[in-house]
Formats: structure tokens, sequence, C-alpha cells
């Protein structure tokens, strides 16, 4: 077992990068179910600056319980220390990855030397790949795979009534990915490919190369040409930014068509029925299982993972400065030494 302190990021109050911290904590002990991870890698995403700011888009009602100090951070790769008796799947020493705890971020703790989650959420790290490609598969990779491939739970959406129930996808489909460059947009582009679809990939300038790398059919600089100008009948549209504009992408659907906000936006009922379309999202959960299957898919090669830059756990600060920058290809990854 390792000594009873670790070094961790943690905030004692909401802000900017700036309360980000980097102190001594307590290890935490795995409750019963649970698998204790010395961390290797953490890959961030909107969540940890929404926590970091005191979730402060979300409503009252919606907001997970915190308290502070808290450890913030869901996605991690690493190698188990240790598990608690009950656990079977997973024995120390073996490496592992995994989506902590989501929905409730502020309860999963991944900026840190160790962490403790249910053996449910974590699958074995693929073997192609370092613990910082590895880190950066979780999140992003699941949200890409329960929008697009199966939602893989029955948890409504806290935004939305509707149920997601994802298009089936094959070479007679057309997707439009905004957001392409992205955590979530890479891998939803690449996913999209293996199911032999075509996609349109929407990002600013500086990614058509890689995106094209990745399979994109067909790439839109939005910079220089709104794609709502210039896309009919295309069968989905996943919009990893969206928010309130999302629905600028209803006139790129064709009559059947559906689409997909990743961060809900503001639409109407009556026109989305009018125009013979279906917009849906779903929150992203926590599962293992699912998570082997992007793994064995990074394994083979048919997905990777890209990396924009990676910092020093103790540079947590200048990471989420980066992310405040935008623009960003891939994932933003803390080293843990």
């Amino acid at each position: 077992m390792p000594t009873h302190t670790m070094k961790a990021i943690r905030l004692h109050e909401f802000g900017g990068p700036e309360v980000l911290r980097y102190e001594e904590a307590a290890v935490p002990e795995p409750a019963p179910g649970e698998v204790l991870v010395r961390v290797h890698a953490v890959s961030l995403n909107p969540p940890d600056w929404y926590v970091r700011e005191g979730m402060l888009g979300i409503p009252p009602e919606l907001r997970p319980p915190f308290d502070l100090p808290l450890i913030p951070g869901t996605d991690i790769s690493g190698v188990v220390e240790a598990v608690a008796d009950d656990v079977h799947d997973f024995a120390a020493g073996d490496e592992v990855m995994g989506l902590l705890r989501f929905p409730v971020p502020t309860q999963a703790g991944a900026y840190a030397e160790y962490v403790t989650t249910p053996a449910s959420d974590l699958a074995p790290k693929p073997t192609a790949v370092d613990h910082t490609y590895a880190a950066g598969l979780p999140m992003s990779g699941l949200t890409a795979w329960q929008y697009l491939i199966e939602v893989g739970h029955d948890h409504p959406s806290p935004f939305q009534e509707a149920r997601h129930r994802p298009l089936a996808l094959g070479s007679d489909t057309t997707v439009l990915i905004n957001g392409a460059g992205g955590g979530v947009g890479h891998l939803a582009l690449q996913l999209a490919k293996w199911k032999g679809a075509r996609v349109i990939a929407v990002a600013s300038g500086a990614h058509e190369t890689f995106l094209r790398d990745l399979g994109a059919d067909e790439y839109i600089d939005y910079t220089k040409q709104r794609p709502e100008d210039v896309v009919r009948d295309v069968d989905l549209v996943l919009d990893a930014v969206g928010g309130p504009t999302s629905r600028r992408f209803l006139p790129t659907l064709k009559r059947g068509g559906a689409l997909y906000p990743v961060y809900s936006g503001e639409f109407d009922d009556e026109e989305n029925a009018k125009l013979g379309v279906t917009v849906t999202g779903t929150q992203v959960r926590a599962n293992g299982a699912q998570l082997a299957e992007l793994a064995r898919l990074l394994d083979a090669g048919t997905i990777r993972v890209a990396i924009d830059s990676t910092f020093a756990l103790a540079d947590a600060a200048a990471a989420h400065k980066r992310a405040a920058q935008g623009h960003i290809q891939g994932k933003i990854v803390l080293t843990v030494p």
C-alpha cells in the first residue's frame, strides 16, 4: 500500500485556473466494489472547469453535491494498487483506464497520485499506447460512443425528456461533425468512419490536415464559411460544441434526419416536428464495458487518440489556461510522475 498522503490538485474555493492548488492530500481507501489506482495520466474535460467555477451554468437543482476542498478530474490511466475484497475483475499491477464516477464529477478526484473508483468504471488499458494517450480516451470516447453507437444505459438526460436512440450509421449515411478537432469530435469522426458513414468535418482552419488524416471526406473551415449556408441533406449532425447556437444546423438536415447537441441547446419542438427531424442528447455515463470496446478499436488501429498538449500534474492551472484558449486538437493531458 502507498504511504497515507499523496500529491493532488485541490480546490478550496471556486474561480479561475489560479484556484487549483498542488498540495498534500490523504490517499483514499477503496470501499466495497472499488479499486485503488496509482494514476499515471489524467485528461481534461469540460466538467473539470465547470466544477472549478462552482457549476455556474448548471441550474441549482441539477448540481451534484460537493464539499470543499475537492479534487477535480474524471479521466485516468494508471495501475491498480489495491482492490476491495469483493473485486475479482482486477488485481494489483493491472494497467487500467476509466471515466470515474460520472455523472457526478465532484466525487471523482482524478487530479491526484491515487484515486478510488467502482471496478465497473474501469477497463484494461489499451496495450498499443502509453498512459498519456489512454487517459485521453474515456470521457471523450464514451461520449462519442453513447451518442453514435449505443447509449448503454436507460437514465434520461437531465436536460430533456426524449430518449436518445442513436441513428444507425452505414455507407448510405452522411454525418456532419461540428467541433471535429476536439476530444469528442475527433473520436466521433473515427467511429462514424468505422461504421462506413461519409463524414463532413467542421472546425477551424488549422485542423484540416489532421481531420483529413483521420478520414474526413469533406472539411469546412467555419472561419471562412458557415456550414448551414453550404450543407444540405445530411442524415445526422453531431454538434460537439452544442449550446444555444446548435439549432443553426437544422437547415443542413434532410427530413428524417437527427441533430445531437452534446451540450444541451435551445430548441422548439414544433419547429423540429415541422422539419421532420429529431433533436436528442444523452448524458455520458461511466461504463467499463463500453470503454473496453473502445480499447479494442484503439489496439486494432481503427481509432486513435490525438494529444493537444501535456502538462505535469503540478501545472494543472496552466493546462486549464490552455483549455480556455480553445482550438484544441485532441486532448490535453496531465502526467503524474
